[in-house]
């Protein structure tokens, strides 16, 4: 049963003070003297001394045999006794000082209190932008099934060494089976006027040149590269018959919500960014320094429709036009402006129908969002100056990811804090070109203004 270490130290604090008591180790001492002056028919010792179990008179030691060896024994257990109390204390001391613990009941010790460590027991967590935005459409049941089958192989595929080719065969025949046999309930999902291109697409994953077979054949052949690149074709079918299943928002909105702009879909904004002292950014591939380089930021309004919506609306009215940036611990931070009004904070937790408004959520208990902000170039909206229930409705940031000051399960210490409303598809690589006193030179609304609701005016 274990035992508190202060209450043990505190025991063998007062072992080691008996242990090292002047009268008792005078005591020990005379057990392995002889006294010279002791007369010869004074009573023997308690416990006899080394000099008389080695005495040259016989009839002495047969007298005293059976006494002398009952006392030895118990003498050497109780010092054997003594002595492995105090060698127990001496490893607590030590141990406690190279690396100290905080004990219940004592105050003293100068521990600064440890951040929180943050755990996932979830290691399948979206990296990508790209895998985020798959796994926030709410699709239909079969095709998230394909989905999850595919995504396996991604996982599968870090596997060093030996491929796991014969599973990741197994996934793909299973998606291949579901989007056969359920090829009615997947293209029932799609309304009336993408009935036609749906269509397409469901030809294109099953017999397409990125299709279902096509990915099985590159299975069979062991081939790494080509799995990679056939399995990145199929999940994009996949996400685009996804995105027809899914024309509007899967849930209604809170009353008291409705007078926010919000996005039912998705939408995608282009930001020009400007070096702020007259620098260029680095050339793309083949071409000369730019002045200015473009991010493409998509939103996703299915997980955040009110934080998406508020800030696709601010682009509409180039709100972001002429801002300028500063650079802060992993993240690229717009500057703020006093709006007068605050947008509440919009998190969805993975696995839940709808989002969570003004409420974090708990990721040491296992609460993941489906947005997360764990995710390079990862775009979300910093906390409002008034309350952190209420998120800024114009200041936002992009969030430099980086696992090496992540904690366990690679999950950011921010995670689940902050609302995030979309990711950089385009451009993450300028990112860490930009520096405090950059601008945004424009921001663009190019997809999506057609699924930004604003508020019905009373």
């Amino acid at each position: 049963m274990a035992f508190p270490l202060s209450s043990a130290l505190i025991f063998h604090k007062t072992s080691i003070a008996t242990s090292l008591n002047p009268s008792i180790v005078h005591q020990h001492c005379r057990l392995f003297q002889s006294n010279p002056t002791r007369r010869k028919d004074a009573a023997a010792p308690v416990r006899p001394t080394f000099c008389r179990l080695f005495s040259r008179n016989p009839s002495t030691e047969v007298k005293h045999k059976h006494e002398i060896l009952t006392n030895l024994c118990a003498s050497t257990f109780e010092e054997g006794i003594k002595r492995f109390k105090s060698a127990v204390a001496v490893v607590l001391v030590f141990v406690q000082i190279a690396s100290p613990l905080r004990f219940a009941a004592w105050n003293f010790w100068p521990i600064a209190p440890a951040e929180a460590v943050l755990y996932s027991p979830d290691t399948k967590v979206p990296r990508t932008g790209e895998l985020a935005l798959r796994k926030a459409i709410p699709a239909n049941t079969n095709m998230k099934t394909i989905q999850d089958s595919l995504e396996d192989i991604s996982y599968l595929l870090r596997i060093p060494q030996r491929k796991p080719f014969g599973t990741m065969e197994g996934n793909v025949k299973k998606a291949l089976k579901i989007a056969v046999d359920d090829k009615d309930s997947i293209l029932a999902g799609i309304p009336a006027d993408l009935k036609e291109k749906g269509s397409e697409l469901y030809a294109s994953l099953i017999d397409g040149k990125g299709g279902l077979k096509t990915l099985l054949e590159c299975i069979k052949d062991q081939d790494p590269d080509k799995v990679s690149v056939g399995l990145a074709s199929s999940l994009d079918a996949v996400a685009q018959l996804e995105l027809l299943q899914a024309p509007g928002l899967s849930f209604l909105l809170p009353q008291q919500y409705l007078k926010y702009p919000r996005l039912t879909g998705r939408g995608i904004v282009d930001l020009v960014i400007e070096k702020g002292d007259g620098s260029t950014f680095s050339p793309a591939a083949g071409g000369e320094p730019r002045k200015t380089a473009t991010i493409q930021v998509v939103l996703d309004g299915y997980s955040a429709p009110l934080t998406a919506g508020n800030f696709a609306k601010l682009v509409v009215d180039g709100a972001y036009n002429g801002v300028k940036l500063s650079c802060i611990n992993q993240a690229i931070l717009s500057e703020s402006k006093n709006s007068g009004y605050s947008v509440p904070l919009e998190i969805k937790p993975s696995g839940q129908f709808e989002p969570l408004y003004k409420t974090t959520l708990s990721v040491q208990d296992g609460e993941l969002p489906v947005l997360p902000l764990s995710v390079y170039g990862a775009v979300a909206m910093a906390h409002s100056d008034i309350s952190e229930e209420y998120s800024s409705p114009y200041q936002f940031f992009f969030y430099l990811y980086d696992k090496r000051s992540a904690g366990l399960g690679g999950l950011s210490f921010d995670e689940g804090q902050f609302s995030v409303f979309g990711y950089t598809t385009a451009g993450r690589e300028i990112l860490p070109e930009i520096k405090t006193g950059d601008m945004i030179r424009s921001a663009k609304l190019v997809e999506g203004q057609d699924r930004l609701v604003f508020p019905v005016e009373n």
